[in-house]
């Protein structure tokens, strides 16, 4: 048997190397904000402007575009990192992701060298506007429609859930261009916060992550160039869905990330805090929860950078493995940040400390982009049908 090839279970050297530039731009811009950020419930624009000015705002746009051509892995060191001191912050560069991979996917390259451009050089962010009133975990239930008008086409409707709006310029937007087609009639467009017709409802007052904004989009006879079409009619959900497949785990990257913040301040706080004569650190009680909190988050990396992996090349099981990195990040990291708020005690439970901010911010990454009930449905049918692959 020859020796196994150990390099591959390290991170290679560049990564390393990113993980220390954005850890340091956290320290510096995005931590010290957090919790004003969260208690104001105000867009984290020290971060926007750090991450924009590091070239981390976007990593993920090829360099031809202007981009820094960070890889799927690279792109999720970079989130978990952000998460880590901000969850808020970190959805800039996942939702700028999300919203700008349908293009990078479907469009044209007229498309691409447009917005992609304009992404990467920080003339605006990109949010993705798929979910509707009546359209959540059923995503092909779309009721916006788009309709030709000779060289444009008509939107109308309403997208809710929509990370982002109103501060990002550019929205990847699905909307129905053949009724009877159910999802084979579904398109994507790209709509300019600009356009006429475009306005957005009040911001939602939520549980976590409140420094990023989320408001419905209104669209109300949008009327955009044809070439804005991603693709052909009839490919946007298909595109929609391979886009979610790469940013699944991107949320992953977010809950590893928030889970870690958790654990490195719970680690800090039980070396301190005094009971009964000493460190609640040599409580055995306690340590048996520390232990299984850092195997947990452990875990829960390996398994997303597994998936970034196969996110990079484009593996056929993509799909399984992004599904199980979301949904097993998102469980560790509410169960993580949950305990953290155990071990520091009555403070865990008050805003004067970080803790009860991360598990309010950890919650909606059992619910984006897919809850976690329907990441089970999407892991078990591509364990039915087959696709799932070794190591």
């Amino acid at each position: 048997m020859s020796n196994p090839d150990f390099d591959a279970y390290s991170l290679p050297e560049e990564h390393r190397a990113v993980r220390e530039a954005v850890r340091a731009i956290c320290d510096a811009k995005v931590a010290p904000y957090a919790a004003e950020v969260d208690e104001e419930a105000r867009y984290p624009q020290e971060a926007h402007d750090a991450l924009q000015a590091a070239d981390f705002h976007a990593p993920h746009v090829p360099e031809e575009y202007g981009g820094a051509g960070a890889d799927a892995l690279a792109t999720v060191i970079v989130i978990e990192e952000v998460a880590r001191a901000c969850v808020s912050s970190s959805l800039i560069p996942a939702v700028n992701k999300l919203g700008s991979l349908p293009v990078m996917i479907g469009g044209s390259e007229e498309l691409k060298a447009t917005y992609l451009t304009k992404l990467a050089a920080g003339e605006g962010g990109f949010s993705y506007c798929l979910s509707e009133p009546d359209a959540g975990s059923d995503a092909a239930n779309q009721k916006t429609t788009a309709v030709r008008d000779g060289d444009h086409y008509v939107l109308n409707g309403v997208k809710r859930w929509i990370s982002n709006a109103g501060v990002s310029e550019f929205y990847t937007t699905l909307a129905v261009t053949d009724p009877t087609l159910r999802t084979k009639g579904i398109s994507a467009f790209v709509v300019e916060k600009s356009d006429e017709g475009v306005s957005f409802g009040a911001p939602e007052k939520k549980l976590g992550i409140k420094g990023s904004p989320t408001r419905e989009v209104y669209l109300d006879n949008v009327r955009i160039p044809a070439d804005r079409l991603i693709g052909a009619e009839g490919q946007g959900f298909e595109i929609a869905m391979r886009t979610l497949d790469h940013t699944r785990v991107t949320i992953a990257a977010q809950a590893v990330g928030v889970a870690q913040g958790a654990l490195d301040y719970a680690l800090g706080y039980v070396q301190e805090r005094i009971q009964f004569g000493k460190p609640i650190a040599d409580q055995q009680g306690l340590q048996f929860m520390l232990a299984d909190m850092g195997m947990k988050v452990e875990a829960a990396r390996q398994m997303t950078y597994a998936a970034a992996g196969r996110s990079e090349r484009g593996d056929k099981d993509l799909t399984f493995f992004g599904a199980a990195a979301k949904c097993f990040a998102s469980d560790v990291a509410m169960e993580v940040t949950l305990n953290a708020i155990q071990a520091l005690g009555g403070y865990g439970y008050t805003r004067d400390y970080p803790v009860e901010r991360m598990m309010r911010d950890a919650k909606i990454t059992q619910i984006y982009e897919g809850t976690n009930q329907v990441q089970r449905i999407v892991m078990a049918r591509q364990l039915l049908a087959g696709v799932q692959s070794e190591i």
